[in-house]
């Protein structure tokens, strides 16, 4: 087979959607840390199941149809940083597949590399080691792999590109000293060449296969230090709607442009704006920024060198087209609203008794979709929005969120219940919306948070031996504490946080009753006589407590 139409193609990503699905056990298995909230196989195979839900409804048999079909249900139905990538790969399917009415190899090369060029482009400092690794890869062996006037199969043709994933996914743990230390290989990688396997058992008339538990084997241990910022999708979160996706090459660049030059224009950019992606050299320079000002980040680009490619897209009026019937009478919105997201009866309530408005049900385990948390945006009617995602795995797909709203959204960069509960704490109806957005992302800055769960596999991990069923207390990504106790490994990690702190809050969750967080509470005030203690229902699923000090 030389080509395939849009009936095989539709075929193929329902047969990768499939196979994630199966699957999505082991790979949630891999999350680094051994915790219950493992969730990148399933954010992911959430996000694909939604996307073939669109193409399927979508009635054309046309190539380029059926991927933008696919492309929009994906974005709209992402959920977690892993669910955000995996949208915007295959919105690279739907860019490079415009006005096509088959699929050769060459073509299905352009579009993983239009597809990995718009993943990277979503992060503002790519780590390699992760899903970017492999997409890139991957399109970089298509592209390799097509080259050439000789007709290429497409059968063997993509089980080179799929072996080229599978080979670099296992060189995973070498590139990020917490993957090797877990002894796993990167969990979005891991899905992502599923996915494409599965295309491929489709195209070959076979069924979707189960994959093993990926662990590589841990090499004897060397003095690594580990690091702990491993949130592949950090970014400059900022406080107004940036509504112009800029994009454009800067090439020729002045002979005086150096390295530093590049780095400071790099955090121009992140000054007006979002998303930003600057990546190359004194030769030729990559540009991606979210902005209100393209002028500006053009401007500064010509001081640089010349422009190439540039394209600007109104996001807003995108929305407007993706959602016709959703203008509403500005007269008719309240002023400010907050939506938070967490998990856990008595945490929802908390959060409802300081004024938020709308809790989306999600957190550790469930991550909502963009469209989840777009719908309680659009459902509170007010002008001014402040989302708490709680939840640095949740940040970017209410970002996404933001970008679909016509309204002003201001995304509160939280990463835990208890910054969640400052931020909202610190929210005054009689300031404006940036002066609140300021005072709310400004009251966590000094919140130190840590959660008690129970371990779901044995591993080695900074400088603790653990075997699957202890407890652990984790705080800033690192375990803190262990013990066979959850009130011992909860007063451990208590005791860690405690030190120089003036107030300490305990949310005990499910697993956990009043009566065992109030003797958790007294054992800590006993130790810390100084320090306040506060001990509240929380209610959340699989973490016996939330620890909170400040």
């Amino acid at each position: 087979m030389f080509k395939i139409d849009g009936l095989k193609f539709k075929e193929m990503l329902e047969g990768g959607s499939r196979a994630l699905e199966i699957n999505r056990d082991t790979i949630d298995s891999l999350n680094v840390f051994p915790v219950p909230d493992g969730d990148t196989g399933t954010n992911m195979s959430l996000t694909l199941a939604s996307a073939v839900r669109e193409a399927n409804a979508c009635k054309s048999l046309l190539v380029d149809e059926i991927a933008d079909a696919f492309s929009k249900g994906a974005l709209r139905g992402a959920r977690g940083n892993s669910g955000v990538i995996s949208s915007q790969i295959f919105k690279g399917f739907a860019v490079a597949l415009a006005g096509k009415v088959d699929i050769t190899p060459r073509a299905f090369a352009e579009c993983l590399k239009s597809g990995a060029e718009i993943a990277y482009s979503a992060v503002t400092k790519p780590k390699e080691g992760t899903i970017l690794t492999v997409i890139r890869v991957m399109a970089e062996e298509a592209e390799a792999a097509a080259r050439g006037r000789k007709k290429v199969e497409f059968e063997p043709f993509l089980k080179r590109v799929i072996d080229a994933g599978e080979d670099i996914l296992q060189k995973t743990p070498d590139m990020l000293p917490v993957l090797k230390k877990a002894g796993v290989v990167d969990a979005g990688g891991r899905g992502l060449v599923t996915v494409f396997d599965g295309m491929y058992r489709v195209l070959m008339g076979l069924e979707p296969a189960l994959i093993s538990g990926e662990s590589v084997k841990i090499q004897p241990e060397e003095k690594v230090e580990v690091e702990q910022d491993f949130d592949i999708l950090e970014n400059d979160y900022e406080h107004i709607t940036f509504q112009y996706c800029t994009e454009y090459f800067i090439t020729h660049l002045k002979k005086e442009v150096t390295d530093a030059a590049i780095d400071r224009y790099r955090e121009y950019l992140m000054s007006i704006g979002d998303c930003v992606l600057v990546i190359g050299d004194t030769e030729l320079v990559k540009t991606h920024v979210h902005t209100n000002h393209p002028d500006r980040a053009i401007n500064a680009a010509l001081k640089l060198g010349e422009l190439d490619g540039v394209k600007i897209e109104n996001m807003v009026e995108q929305h407007r087209k993706l959602y016709p019937d959703a203008v509403e009478d500005d007269s008719e919105l309240k002023e400010f609203a907050i939506v938070s997201v967490c998990a856990g009866k008595g945490l929802s309530d908390i959060f409802k008794d300081l004024g938020v408005d709308t809790v989306v049900e999600g957190g550790q385990t469930m991550n909502p979709a963009v469209d989840d948390i777009l719908e309680a945006i659009n459902g509170t009617k007010a002008k001014n929005v402040f989302v708490l995602p709680n939840n640095s795995n949740i940040i970017l797909a209410a970002n996404q969120a933001k970008e679909l709203c016509r309204h002003n959204v201001f995304v509160v960069p939280t990463t835990s219940v208890p910054e969640g509960i400052s931020a909202a704490l610190a929210f005054n109806d009689e300031c404006d919306a940036e002066e609140n957005f300021k005072e709310m992302s400004a009251a966590f800055e000094n919140v130190l948070s840590a959660e008690v769960t129970h371990a779901v596999r044995s591993t080695r991990i900074n400088g603790f031996s653990v075997k699957e069923g202890d407890i652990i207390g984790i705080c800033k990504k690192k375990i803190v504490a262990k013990s066979n106790s959850i009130r011992l490994a909860a007063f451990n990690t208590a005791k860690k946080l405690a030190a120089g702190k003036d107030m300490l809050t305990v949310y005990y969750g499910e697993g956990v009753d009043e009566k065992e967080g109030e003797e958790l509470v007294e054992s800590i005030s006993n130790e810390f006589p100084d320090l306040e203690v506060a001990c509240y229902y929380g209610g959340q699923p699989h973490y016996y407590y939330i620890i909170s000090a400040e």
